[in-house]
């Protein structure tokens, strides 16, 4: 198991998310959190996401309140206004962003190409869901913050079109079939 996933699960048992946050400032971010989520789309040959504002600012938002709270747990589609959303938690100043969108990366572990939900070779989706979002097909912005408080960083990222779809396909599409064409 990783350190990130540890430190994740210890943050959610114990409660230890914070809550006064504050967004990361760096000037980079947002080129960091979109090339940590392009390298992994580009193992598929998918198009690459844009930074969105709009998704950035609603993230920011649900991580001041998950710090604010001591919670680890999505928001509500009403709050998503219907755009995926992917959530991690762990020790404050000792993850970059690259180690927190790869915790969502390290998924793919267990993940296989086919019909959402059957994407996992755990058979639990949850176990890929992360992943699978990041890597949606036709998923085309991604807006994320982080949130630091009493020891702890929330990241919440936020994804347009949302993806997890039941019924649709993820992950390296199916090859025809030579002789029949299917």
């Amino acid at each position: 198991m990783s350190k990130a996933r540890i430190f994740l699960i210890i943050s959610v048992v114990l409660g230890l998310a914070a809550p006064a946050m504050a967004t990361r400032g760096h000037a980079d971010f947002e080129a960091r959190i979109v090339s940590a989520h392009n390298v992994e789309r580009a193992r598929h040959s998918l198009h690459g996401l844009r930074w969105n504002s709009e998704l950035a600012r609603d993230a920011h938002d649900w991580a001041q309140y998950l710090a604010r709270h001591q919670l680890l747990e999505h928001a509500d589609r009403g709050h998503t206004r219907g755009a995926g959303e992917n959530l991690w938690m762990g020790t404050a100043g000792y993850y970059t962003i690259e180690d927190m969108i790869g915790g969502f990366i390290e998924e793919k572990r267990h993940f296989r190409p086919g019909r959402f939900p059957e994407v996992s070779r755990t058979g639990n989706w949850a176990d890929v869901g992360h992943y699978t979002q990041v890597i949606w097909p036709t998923t085309t912005e991604v807006g994320c913050a982080v949130a630091r408080g009493r020891g702890q960083e929330v990241l919440v990222c936020r994804y347009w079109p949302a993806g997890n779809w039941v019924g649709d396909h993820v992950g390296i599409q199916p090859k025809l079939s030579m002789r029949t064409g299917r």
